[in-house]
């Protein structure tokens, strides 16, 4: 990531009181938060903003669900990092969200802190 601008951070979720939450939490962070609701806008978006720093993956979306969108995305923008984040947190949905290419995981509720460390950890902040 360049330092003299800000992340560009992608919140792929459907639930709007969850994006919000997500975007305040990511406003310390002094990022420009993007929002998909389903994973073809997370395609467009990506497509459009070339400059994408990371993508937090909602892996239950309508249209096109998270697994299949990071599919996509990791064969376009291999060191984009995509960090699956799921209410439906079951032992198995872990492993199929890192096969699915996601680079790391963050099961619902999110709390602020872990979303900060994990953001900052793939942004090298």
């Amino acid at each position: 990531m360049d330092e003299k601008r800000n992340p560009n951070i992608l919140i792929a979720e459907d639930v709007e009181s969850n994006f919000l939450y997500l975007k305040a939490v990511l406003s310390k962070l002094n990022a420009n938060v993007f929002w998909a609701k389903n994973g073809i806008e997370v395609l467009d978006i990506c497509e459009k903003e070339k400059l994408m720093d990371l993508v937090l993956m909602d892996l239950q979306m309508p249209e096109m669900n998270g697994y299949e969108a990071t599919q996509i995305l990791k064969r376009k923008y291999p060191a984009l990092p995509v960090i699956a984040q799921t209410a439906f947190a079951m032992s198995d949905d872990r492993e199929k969200a890192l096969d699915a290419g996601c680079d790391d995981y963050l099961a619902k509720p999110i709390k602020s802190k872990d979303l900060l460390n994990i953001t900052e950890k793939y942004l090298k902040l």
